[in-house]
């Protein structure tokens, strides 16, 4: 191959780890130790532009350029809540757009919803039980949700980001921008300090570009979060989540989107559950390597009259017997597709309280960011149209997600 010669083989130039741009750089004919420099101008600097990476010598700055390292999204809108929320709409070089959100940290009243633990800040409620690092005065810490996928294969009812099914997986390149790009806009003051793969797709259907971002977020030459501080969140794709806990060995914090108790009523909430029921479910998680004094977060969307009652608290209770688990109650966020609403708000204690008397950790997930539909379960397709579905099909029905 010819030193101007492009490299097909190799991960596109935004997320390819130090040894890989050595190997590249080699294979251009360029020095190999450029490729430290380059991968932190991109991961810790938050530099997509090869012109602009000053320290590197011209001719390879162009050489970085014709081998397509630069911008791949633009920022094309940014909404922000009153509670300081911003729901970021970013748009990729074929047009296609997801949405990313930033939620910075709260604490103290005026909450919508009160803890389960006082003093927990549940605006990072994926990582509620992590041990606090101390602050630097004036540092407000700020949990990223993003996106891996346009659109979503899982048909979730209760949850947006489905409606129009899946158009495509973003790669590993577009998933990281997404993270560049929301520190890029953080305020004076602001520190991202969370991950968490909670919006729009379900990461482990994704799952190669979903490892190759939890590696480079993770990486102590760039973004350098902590695994602890990395949450993938999965309706439940049970091989996957075997593959997770292989490749990093439990370190990746995993939450589960449960919502429900039983086959019947999971499987008209969230069609995955008919391909991969409870009972293998349940099992993934108990054979998942957990390191010692970590936890499992169990994700219950409460929806009115579906799976809101104290029966349904109580089964719950039976289900994660022995997982180690903090559970995080989320009271319906409306959403244009569906008629399916919250329960009042004294159902949504009486499901708490007995996950409490029974000596769990659980938490009901403040509404953040739904001034401007920024909150969970409301990221959308924007401008898509919905795809035709039946929203509680039948157990044992051939609706596959």
């Amino acid at each position: 191959m010819s030193a101007s010669s492009p490299l097909p083989s190799f991960p596109h130039p935004l997320v390819r780890t130090p040894e890989e741009w050595r190997e590249a750089l080699v294979r251009m004919g360029e020095r190999p130790y450029r490729a430290l420099p380059i991968f932190q101008w991109i991961h810790r600097r938050g530099v997509t532009d090869a012109r602009a990476m000053t320290d590197l010598p011209a001719s390879l700055r162009d050489r970085l350029v014709e081998d397509g390292l630069g911008p791949v999204l633009e920022v094309t809108t940014v909404r922000r809540s009153l509670d300081d929320t911003r729901k970021l709409l970013v748009q990729f070089e074929d047009q296609a757009t997801v949405e990313t959100v930033l939620i910075p940290a709260v604490s103290g009243p005026g909450s919508a919803a009160p803890s389960a633990e006082p003093g927990t800040d549940d605006a990072d409620a994926a990582t509620a039980d992590l041990e606090e690092d101390e602050e630097s005065a004036g540092v407000r810490r700020v949990t990223q949700c993003i996106s891996t996928q346009v659109g979503c294969a899982m048909g979730c009812v209760f949850c947006a980001s489905g409606v129009a099914g899946l158009k495509r997986h973003l790669g590993a390149h577009e998933i990281v921008s997404q993270v560049l790009a929301g520190r890029s806009l953080l305020d004076e003051g602001e520190q991202l300090r969370n991950v968490v793969l909670m919006g729009m797709g379900e990461p482990l259907h994704n799952y190669d570009n979903t490892a190759r971002t939890l590696r480079l977020l993770t990486h102590h030459a760039g973004i350098n979060l902590s695994s602890r501080r990395v949450t993938v969140s999965t309706s439940g794709l049970v091989p996957e989540i075997d593959r997770l806990g292989a490749d990093f060995g439990g370190q990746v914090t995993l939450a589960i989107s449960l919502h429900a108790t039983t086959d019947e009523q999971r499987s008209a909430l969230m069609p995955i559950n008919k391909k991969y029921p409870l009972a293998e479910l349940i099992a993934a998680l108990r054979r998942h390597p957990l390191p010692k004094r970590r936890r499992f977060t169990i994700e219950f969307t409460l929806v009115s009259g579906q799976n809101d009652g104290v029966d349904e608290a109580r089964r719950l209770v039976a289900l994660l017997r022995g997982i180690p688990v903090k559970v995080n109650l989320i009271p319906m966020n409306p959403i244009e597709a569906s008629t399916l609403a919250p329960p009042d708000w004294g159902r949504v204690l009486a499901f708490q309280k007995v996950l409490l008397d029974a000596g769990y950790s659980c938490f009901i997930r403040r509404r953040r960011g739904d001034d401007v539909s920024a909150a969970c379960g409301q990221l959308a397709l924007l401008g898509a149209k919905p795809r035709p579905r039946r929203p509680f099909a039948a157990p044992g029905s051939d609706d596959e997600p």
